[in-house]
């Protein structure tokens, strides 16, 4: 790509061929031959005074585009997923430069607002199809395994020794098959969420982790809970069911803390002491799903990892 030449440059460039010229066509038509001192003093205290106004111009042009470089600079570095991020305004700045950086930033406001307001759209949307997915997975299909074992039960009783061995390992197939489905509808919908509230859901889900892992799981509450909302108390939950995830599929870990905390603001800590995560990975792992989850509720979701040393994730609302 061809290097473009900044505006500045082109400007002050530009004037100085106006001067020169100027200073040319003036030499030629009042008939400068350098000869006496008097003419050469003349041409020097011209060439001088050209050079101040060209060095005054070119400082005059560095100051007032220099706000133009401040906004362009913002432009290149905002990320909506990091939202708060404005052009900063001085009072020196021109009218027009002080118009430019204020439509700016009120564009930014209304694209975080929409990108706010579409995450919600979408992830309230998909929140409802996992609670009519684990709804049905629960009054269907599960009642539809619970009929079979039954079914399955009452062979057993009126079958011969051989065929009833098959029966019965039939039916534990079924019972297991049952389980793990329970386990996935209670996945796409934390129905202890919506029963028991916030704290008993997540001691369940920590604990129903180190369970079925075998990995030391802990959970911590500081504080006095405060009136959340279901949209923070299911970002919560969310993120502490996806982070947990992350630490059984990816961590190696032997042990993770969960720690809830209300002292000042609401704060989600879940710390484990796996093997880290390098910052090529740092940025999937589900971490955008997290990320815009911790947004849906003006939050803010940090995730510090080093190889060797563990991962944390940090959800902050205040």
């Amino acid at each position: 790509m061809k290097r473009r030449t900044p505006l500045l440059w082109q400007i002050i460039a530009i004037n100085a061929l106006l001067v020169a010229a100027t200073i040319g066509a003036a030499v030629a038509t009042t008939g400068f031959d350098f000869g006496p001192a008097s003419e050469r003093g003349e041409f020097a205290v011209l060439v001088l005074g050209t050079a101040g106004i060209l060095l005054g111009n070119g400082l005059l042009l560095w100051r007032r585009l220099a706000p133009l470089e401040r906004l362009v600079t913002t432009m290149e570095s905002v990320d909506l997923a990091e939202p708060g991020r404005r052009v900063e305004m001085e009072a020196t700045d021109s009218v027009e430069v002080a118009r430019l950086n204020a439509s700016f930033n009120r564009m930014l406001d209304r694209l975080e607002t929409e990108r706010r307001a579409a995450s919600q759209s979408v992830l309230r949307a998909q929140e409802q199809e996992r609670k009519r997915l684990a709804q049905d997975l629960h009054d269907e299909v599960n009642q539809a395994l619970t009929a079979i074992m039954l079914r399955l039960g009452a062979s057993i009783q009126d079958a011969p020794p051989r065929l009833a061995g098959e029966l019965r390992e039939t039916q534990r197939l079924a019972g297991q098959a049952m389980e793990e489905l329970l386990n996935l509808a209670r996945e796409l919908r934390p129905t202890a969420l919506d029963d028991h509230g916030l704290l008993p859901a997540l001691r369940a889900q920590v604990r129903d982790f180190g369970e079925r892992t075998g990995i030391q799981a802990g959970f911590h509450r500081r504080g006095d809970v405060p009136a959340l909302t279901d949209d923070q108390q299911l970002v919560i939950y969310r993120v502490t069911q996806e982070s947990l995830s992350n630490v059984a599929q990816h961590a190696r870990a032997r042990r993770v803390d969960v720690e809830l905390s209300f002292v000042g603001r609401t704060m989600l800590r879940i710390a484990d002491d796996g093997r880290g995560v390098s910052g090529e990975r740092n940025g999937g792992l589900g971490m955008r799903g997290m990320q815009e989850r911790a947004l849906l509720v003006g939050g803010r979701l940090d995730v510090h990892s080093a190889a060797g040393r563990g991962t944390t994730v940090t959800l902050t609302m205040s």
